[in-house]
């Protein structure tokens, strides 16, 4: 996952955490280990679709942000 390039779409938007947390019907907690990859969390197929509808994000973005690996 991506988390530095939602957290820029996030920031573009003016949402938070916690604003993008509500809107997702999660909480705040939660919402942080999925976005930090912690305890095993992820996003649900739903919150993805979510995210995308807020956003207005295409197929190619929802790809680079939660479906890609970095390599180092």
């Amino acid at each position: 996952m991506d988390k530095f390039k939602l957290e820029s779409i996030m920031r573009l938007n003016r949402d938070t955490g916690q604003t993008l947390s509500d809107y997702l019907g999660i909480a705040r907690q939660t919402f942080s280990n999925k976005i930090n990859e912690t305890r095993g969390a992820e996003f649900t197929q739903r919150e993805i679709r979510l995210i995308k509808e807020k956003y207005s994000l295409s197929a190619h973005d929802i790809d680079e942000i939660f479906f890609t690996t970095k390599v180092s």
